[in-house]
């Protein structure tokens, strides 16, 4: 009754399910795997934060600079240096304003201001908020001199992700990511590949709390790593339930005909010939 599962067609057909299944389980686990480590990475990240966040405060008690890392020592950032605490000494020069950006559900703008260090490089530093529209006139001038900033280091923004406006056509003086690949342009100096946000806010501005660390939150990819998973985990299903169809309509068929319950095709009916014509009889000349 099962004979038909021995035709090459049958073959191919279990062959495809015997190699397609295994293949939509693996990729919907290692999709699964990849929503677990940004889950981790997340609840990580969390963690990491209020450590440094503790650090930030207990340092702000005793004298934050003598708890401060200097900064080359921290770069380039990572996963584990993004949000430590680093110092920094130089002098101020350029300032620029970083619009469209929300601090305890308030729309303002950052205060960056780039110092000019004694290796010659300049180091965004996010000297703290203001809210409303992004106005040079509201920005508080930064202090002359040589001066040593302390804050949360953190890594080079990229337009579009959170927080950061990926919208061009900004005006003179303003940025939309803090970022060397958005400065290079604006500023003749070479620029760290980071940026610094102080621990306290300069000039009465509010101080800009340090994010977590780039691909460590629960975004946008990590549920399309959850939608992946269950694609695939369904399209192994469908895979076994076409061939359970396919087979019960084959067994179906092959009991019907072996129980006579199929009519047997008809011979094709032979085509009816034309029927030849006589000659015509000639006829000669009519008597006279």
């Amino acid at each position: 009754m099962y004979r038909f599962l021995l035709t090459p067609r049958w073959w191919g057909i279990n062959v495809f399910v015997v190699l397609a299944i295994p293949v939509c389980i693996f990729m919907g686990s290692w999709q699964l795997s990849r929503f677990e480590d940004r889950v981790q990475a997340h609840e990580s990240a969390k963690e990491q934060a209020d450590q440094q966040s503790k650090e930030r405060s207990a340092a702000a008690k005793d004298g934050s600079a003598a708890k401060a890392r200097p900064l080359d020592s921290l770069l380039p950032v990572d996963k584990k240096t993004s949000g430590e605490l680093t110092r920094a000494t130089g002098r101020y020069g350029e300032q620029l304003l970083v619009p469209d950006r929300k601090l305890d559900d308030k729309s303002g703008f950052y205060v960056l201001t780039l110092l000019r260090t004694d290796s010659g490089k300049s180091l965004p530093v996010v000297r703290g908020w203001l809210p409303g529209d992004a106005n040079t006139a509201d920005a508080p001038a930064a202090p002359k001199g040589e001066v040593t900033v302390t804050g949360a280091l953190q890594a080079s923004e990229s337009p579009g992700s959170s927080g950061v406006s990926a919208a061009g056509g900004l005006p003179k003086g303003q940025l939309g990511a803090i970022s060397s690949a958005s400065l290079v342009n604006l500023v003749p100096d070479d620029v760290y590949d980071a940026w610094v946000t102080l621990d306290k806010g300069d000039s009465g501005m509010k101080a800009v709390p340090a994010a977590a660390p780039n691909d460590t939150g629960l975004d946008l990819k990590a549920f399309q790593n959850l939608g992946y998973t269950g694609e695939w985990f369904v399209f192994a299903g469908f895979v076994l339930f076409m061939w359970f169809r396919l087979f019960r309509r084959e067994a179906e068929f092959a009991r019907d005909a072996r129980l006579g319950l199929i009519p047997e095709q008809e011979p094709a009916e032979e085509a009816t010939q034309e029927p030849t014509r006589e000659p015509a009889q000639e006829t000669g000349p009519a008597p006279h």
